[in-house]
């Protein structure tokens, strides 16, 4: 009991919380259509959401390279540049291979702050050269051994129409060029996650078709004395990013919350998230039924609802039920440490999206980036298709910066109206929703539409035909977004709620309200205000009367 005591109380939130992501895997037979299915919330409080573009390139024999650390722009130095680049739209290429990832940091006596890669750099170039995810694990594992791995330790989801992989990978020290990892290949009819937690414990070192791995993952742990045991039970979880109770409760908590609503059995691991029990989560599930890609859509907005964490509930989500919770999330009480819970759906998120690959398709019209920024709770997905030559203006990195607002910017549109809904969350959000829930509807019936027309034409033109598509969804979206934030002014401004028939505000002669909905506190608040100020009880004319 003390163990476990201690292990409540000791909370290691050392490690930046400030890029902390989650993401979602799922393989071809796991899904409804055959599709692989990776997800991933860019999580930050210094990232500003934006969808990257870089076109296809020739370059001259002998190029180099600059590379610029994604997180904070500082000059890493050079590599060599090939002589062929594919396109990137985002986190996804021309010929579908897709890139997500979470930082679990891991021992920090790794990091190597003389190399030339950072875990972000690594992820784009490896997109810009690659056409499947086995050729993308090659290619970074390659890059790290040649430049060195600038970052601490990182889990990656990479993909194609094929294949899902999660490759976890950590540097080796300064002056020790290279790093250590290890990648399996997800099952095609199962589902995984990683959230901030290194999550591969033994892996098959024989099945070289499913699992690859440097070549001194094992040797090196016994190298610095993390490792003693026989090959067999090398874990590389365990040896390179420990667990302590911030990555159950903050991180593994996440990928539970994705496992119990696709099989209701991995509820038990309840217990292991709140660190009272050891029994680790598997690395993979199959689920107990196919998911859609908007089943994934869905579950990046999870915020542990009908769960013991619900961040829609208690003290902490006020009188209103919102999920926002002040930074940090660790916090004292009388010398005694605690955290906030922390859920898929943050309101720190950039970016976030579901990369849908399907194979049965030309690669330019089978590639989806589902893509859209800030809170996923509150944002949409929009349909971008990895053939697109051109990007919408509302999600151009150059329109707008998080220290300079933009109208015409998707990132601000979509934090003005989030901002506004956390202080009236639970009203604001059901309007959000049908708002929300029209729109993807709406996109889950055209993409079926325009995959159709665009087969019917030649390459080119249906690239242009797929980039006026996306293009316009984004665009039209957003100026969506932007009326849905006036309307929600309007409706709730100071607290009060406007009256509404058949979507339209009541008004007299004079365009004046009739009248307005005082909603006052739910009874559970009230009777907290009254326990902490009984003095805000009415006095009765008797007991004004007789005052003296």
């Amino acid at each position: 009991m003390l163990k476990k005591i201690l292990l409540l109380i000791v909370l290691s939130i050392s490690w930046s919380i400030t890029m902390a992501c989650t993401n979602f895997l799922v393989g071809k037979n796991a899904s409804v259509d055959g599709s692989t299915l990776i997800s991933y919330s860019a999580d930050s409080y210094f990232l500003f959401g934006a969808l990257y573009q870089y076109p296809a390139k020739t370059y001259p024999e002998g190029s180099m390279l600059d590379i610029y650390e994604w997180d904070t722009g500082k000059y890493l130095g050079k590599i060599k540049q090939v002589q062929n680049t594919y396109s990137v739209i985002g986190n996804i290429n021309e010929y579908q291979v897709s890139i997500g990832e979470t930082t679990y940091g891991g021992r920090e006596e790794l990091i190597d702050t003389t190399a030339i890669l950072d875990y972000g750099s690594l992820m784009y170039i490896a997109l810009q050269r690659s056409r499947s995810a086995r050729e993308a694990i090659k290619i970074m594992t390659d890059l790290v051994a040649e430049y060195g791995y600038y970052s601490s330790g990182e889990s990656f989801s990479i993909a194609d129409p094929n294949e899902v992989w999660i490759m976890e990978m950590i540097s080796k020290g300064p002056n020790n060029k290279g790093a250590v990892w290890v990648a399996q290949r997800i099952p095609d009819d199962c589902i995984s996650a990683h959230a901030n937690q290194a999550r591969i414990t033994t892996f098959p070192m024989d099945d070289k078709l499913n699992c690859m791995y440097s070549e001194d993952v094992i040797a090196f742990a016994r190298e610095k004395g993390y490792f003693k045991g026989k090959n067999k039970d090398f874990s590389f979880s365990d040896t390179y990013a420990p667990l302590d109770y911030s990555a159950l409760r903050i991180c593994e908590a996440r990928v539970w919350s994705f496992f119990r609503k696709a099989d209701p059995a991995m509820e038990k691991y309840i217990t292991y998230v709140k660190g009272e029990t050891a029994e680790r989560m598997p690395l993979w599930i199959k689920p107990t039924f196919k998911l859609s890609a908007q089943n994934i859509k869905d579950y990046m907005r999870d915020m542990y609802e009908g769960t013991e964490f619900d961040m829609l509930k208690g003290y902490a989500a006020g009188p209103f039920g919102t999920k926002l919770r002040h930074s940090p999330l660790g916090f004292k009480v009388d010398s005694v440490e605690y955290m906030h819970e922390r859920p898929v759906a943050t309101q720190q998120t950039g970016f976030t999206f579901v990369a849908q690959m399907r194979s049965w398709l030309p690669d330019y019209i089978g590639g989806i980036l589902w893509f859209g920024v800030d809170d996923a709770a509150s944002n949409i997905y929009v349909p971008m298709y990895c053939g697109i030559t051109e990007i919408p203006e509302c999600y151009n990195i150059k329109n707008g910066s998080l220290l300079e607002y933009s109208s015409t910017s998707a990132f601000w549109i979509y934090n003005g109206v989030a901002n506004y809904a956390y202080g009236k969350y639970s009203f604001l959000m059901a309007d959000i929703k049908k708002v929300q829930t029209k729109w993807e509807s709406d996109f889950n019936l055209l993409v079926p539409a325009i995959d159709k027309v665009a087969t019917s034409m030649s390459k080119e033109d249906a690239r242009t035909f797929l980039t006026n598509f996306s293009v316009s969804q984004a665009e039209n979206s957003t100026a969506s977004w932007k009326k849905l934030g006036e309307y929600l002014l309007v409706k709730y401004m100071d607290g009060n709620i406007k009256k509404e028939k058949d979507g339209k505000f009541l008004q007299n002669e004079f365009h004046i309200p009739p009248g307005i909905i005082r909603a006052g506190y739910p009874e559970e608040c009230l009777r907290g205000m009254v326990k902490e100020n009984p003095g805000l009880r009415v006095k009765t004319a008797e007991e004004i009367k007789n005052r003296n």
